[in-house]
């Protein structure tokens, strides 16, 4: 059984597509460990807020089979496919680690947004205090708390109930 940690973010009918999405992971992964929803800016474009978590979940499925249930979940939530990299979604959802797994295919692992992004940063910490990047060796509770770069996120109380 493999550890993977996934981001979960919407900034399009968030509250539902946050909510279905992680219904739908636990559909196919069974329990789920859920971090706090955040809110943030858009980074890398002028648009709606983001809801960000992530979610932890064991599974035995490989990274490939992962990669394409976390597609078909966007899918069918109504992601689009080839939009610009830096724009509004409906449900994103990317494999953060596998294990402590480093490789950059089929997919970059850990992800780099791990230590770039706060909203990415902030809710695995919170879940995987103690866990350890596997790149640079330190807890993501360390990466958290020597996080420097101005991102403005913070923690929503959210509804699970529709």
């Amino acid at each position: 059984m493999a550890r993977i940690y996934i981001s979960v973010g919407s900034n399009i009918n968030r509250d539902f597509n946050i909510r279905g999405g992680v219904r739908m992971m636990a559909e196919h992964f069974g329990a789920l460990t859920l971090s706090s929803v955040y809110e943030s800016e858009a980074v890398g474009f002028s648009g709606d807020a983001f809801y960000n978590m992530v979610v932890g979940v064991e599974t035995e499925l490989a990274i490939t089979d992962c990669i394409s249930l976390l597609k078909q979940i966007e899918d069918q939530f109504g992601r689009v496919r080839g939009a610009e990299k830096f724009s509004g979604r409906t449900l994103d959802l990317d494999l953060l680690t596998y294990d402590q797994l480093v490789c950059d295919v089929p997919v970059q692992l850990p992800r780099g947004e791990i230590t770039e992004n706060a909203f990415v940063l902030w809710p695995l910490a919170e879940i995987a205090p103690e866990q350890i990047h596997p790149l640079t060796q330190k807890s993501y509770a360390a990466l958290w708390q020597s996080y420097s770069k101005s991102q403005k996120l913070w923690p929503v109380a959210f509804s699970w109930s529709e």
